[in-house]
């Protein structure tokens, strides 16, 4: 079992892309990477980016070439037929972007050592038994400092309503979802989960958020960070601030992880186990550290204070 440790790519992605320090038609990579991406949108593209970003640096500065097969699944079932196309090539590793990538990749490998990112609870993934040739990195933030930050900044009170959306397809969604359901309702705020599994039910479900609630809360959810420009429309212009856990353009504020880090710490581990300096069980998951960013113009819009720098 491991330890949990505390320390863009383009808006189109080609399903799939080759990569290589060497140009096509040249002698063969020393080593052959599967990237699995969940679907396209900015924080996971960050993410895949520094991977590679980060992995072909490592081993260009070891003398070693690299060749990645990056795909996008778009939709959770299809991340199955991603990584079999990777365990049918033999590939040296798979990154898997994402917890259904990287549930897909660890049920079809045992062998093939697999790193994922933008996964938030690895150990609630696998039922507290990671598999030994998995690990990778975390964008878990601490729940009650964003929820701290909420209260502040908004200045709520008790018998406030607060909206947490987000996809039912996505387990790690509903971890986030009571954790910050506990930390409100501690401080006396009615909580009310808002939650699909469809995008065509998505704006239906907004129109209800600002006409029920005072402030909207997102977690880290793919689905809707992916769709986010729509929640961010209506609430903006009904006046009811987003704060979302991964960033973006649509939140007043956020304390969130830089999802480009987030993949260049991935594609270090990566080169490790491909160099064999370290064993992949041997390496514990990685969350890093959050940063808090206030959007001033939205701010401005929404009649929200944006604290002073002290």
């Amino acid at each position: 079992m491991k330890k949990i440790l505390s320390i863009v790519l383009a808006a189109v992605l080609l399903c799939t892309a080759c990569f290589s320090l060497a140009s096509c038609g040249e002698e063969k990579a020393d080593y052959t990477v599967g990237v699995s991406q969940l679907m396209v949108h900015e924080s996971l593209d960050k993410a895949t980016q520094g991977f590679i970003d980060a992995l072909t640096d490592a081993l260009a500065a070891e003398g070693k070439t690299v060749e990645f097969d990056t795909q996008v699944a778009g939709d959770q079932t299809y991340c199955t037929t991603v990584v079999n196309t990777f365990t049918a090539k033999n590939v040296d590793l798979i990154m898997a972007n994402a917890t259904p990538a990287l549930l897909a990749a660890a049920n079809a490998t045992a062998t093939i050592p697999v790193l994922g990112t933008s996964v938030t609870d690895y150990e609630d993934t696998f039922a507290g038994n990671i598999p030994a040739n998995v690990s990778g990195t975390s964008d878990a933030v601490p729940f009650d400092e964003q929820a701290s930050m909420m209260i502040d900044t908004l200045g709520l009170v008790a018998g406030d309503k607060v909206g947490v959306l987000y996809c039912t397809n996505e387990s790690n969604s509903l971890i986030q979802y009571e954790a910050v359901k506990a930390l409100f309702e501690a401080e006396g705020l009615v909580v009310q989960a808002y939650t699909f599994s469809e995008t065509t039910e998505l704006q239906a479900l907004v129109n209800a958020i600002v006409t029920d609630c005072k402030a909207l809360y997102v977690p880290s959810d793919n689905t809707v960070a992916a769709n986010d420009t729509v929640v961010g429309t209506i609430c903006t212009e009904n006046n009811v601030p987003v704060f979302t856990s991964y960033g973006g353009a649509v939140c007043y504020a956020s304390l969130a992880i830089d999802y480009y880090q987030l993949g260049v710490e991935t594609g270090k581990m990566a080169a490790e186990v491909l160099l064999g300096t370290r064993d992949i069980a041997d390496i514990d998951v990685m969350t890093l550290t959050p940063t808090v960013v206030y959007n001033e113009e939205l701010c401005a819009t929404l009649g929200i204070e944006v604290p002073s720098a002290e």
